[in-house]
């Protein structure tokens, strides 16, 4: 019998996770040929959610959950317990009910076609209009920018062979962008359309810092186009600065008594290329703050405790 990992990072979903279990179970009691675990990683909540998870881990031993020592984030805690999976596949599902349980009949039925990573993708989203376009915007630029293929409107909810989770461990990426690290290990991917629900209780834990810290990280970890951008952008300034004071020599040699330079133009210019460097400077920032992260090898979590691993 074949052994699915299901794995839910979660953050004070009390409202959730019980729910999420439930739905889980009803999925695999359909599907006798599969035993499955259920993997809970609790960021440090400062609801009831341990409390709810304790519950679920004393009722159901195939319910196992890790406690954090302390919040390490949206981005390492999901991959570490993605990492804890020991199945002959892995599911990763948030903890909102935003990914529809469900779809994980499509994704076993296509792993078992074959396909090593079998991925959801948005089609479409409850959540309000102009966030889930200005998501469909980044998942376009991402897909341009990054030396690899991306998958678009794709947020790491699917289906992952033990290959590919093996292939993850390897790789040890200290603060992993997963979408990337997904594409960047080359298997072929099943893609399944869905419409995102809305969450089930409470409200999101998302906030524009944790946007922009993912954003930037998918950019930097698979993109030099920016570091390149701000070379040709150098070269460009610089012949414009030239033109510009050749046309300003040209024109008071021509009209030396009228024309008058002024103050304007060197303040606006003085303006303009500061901006632009800072904006390259903060761009170069990035990239060596990702270079400090990989250096310093610290490692994803710190685990409090687990319950049901023995």
């Amino acid at each position: 019998m074949k052994l699915i990992s299901v794995v839910t990072a979660c953050y004070n979903e009390q409202e959730n996770v019980e729910e999420l279990h439930r739905r889980v179970r009803a999925v695999f009691a359909e599907l006798p040929q599969y035993s499955f675990e259920h993997i809970f990683i609790d960021n440090a909540s400062t609801d009831a959610t341990p409390a709810a998870l304790r519950r679920l881990a004393a009722a159901h031993r195939e319910v196992k959950v890790i406690f954090n020592a302390r919040n390490f984030g949206h981005i390492r805690s999901p991959f570490h317990g993605l990492m804890q999976a020991r199945g002959d596949a892995a599911i990763s599902l948030v903890a909102d009910l935003q990914d529809p349980p469900a779809m994980i009949n499509d994704f076993l039925a296509k792993w078992e076609e074959g396909y090593k990573i079998v991925v959801g993708v948005k089609k479409s989203s409850a959540e309000p209009g102009l966030m889930f376009l200005v998501r469909k915007a980044y998942y376009g630029l991402i897909s341009r920018l990054s030396d690899v293929k991306q998958i678009k409107n794709f947020t790491g909810f699917g289906l992952y062979d033990r290959r590919v989770v093996d292939e993850l461990r390897r790789i040890n990426d200290p603060y992993p962008y997963f979408r990337g690290l997904i594409a960047e290990i080359g298997f072929e991917a099943a893609q399944i359309e869905y419409q995102q629900p809305a969450r089930g209780g409470g409200v999101t834990k998302n906030n524009f810092y944790t946007l922009f810290d993912m954003a930037m990280l998918g950019i930097t970890n698979h993109s030099r186009v920016p570091l390149r951008l701000a070379t040709f952008m150098g070269f460009a300034l610089a012949l414009l600065s030239l033109l510009v004071a050749a046309a300003y020599l040209v024109y008071k040699l021509m009209f030396w008594y009228s024309f008058s330079v002024g103050m304007a133009p060197l303040v606006i210019g003085l303006f303009f290329f500061s901006s632009v460097q800072l904006m390259f400077v903060g761009i170069l920032g990035e990239y060596i703050g990702d270079i400090l992260t990989q250096v310093q090898r610290r490692p994803l979590v710190v685990e409090k405790e687990r319950l049901n691993f023995d």
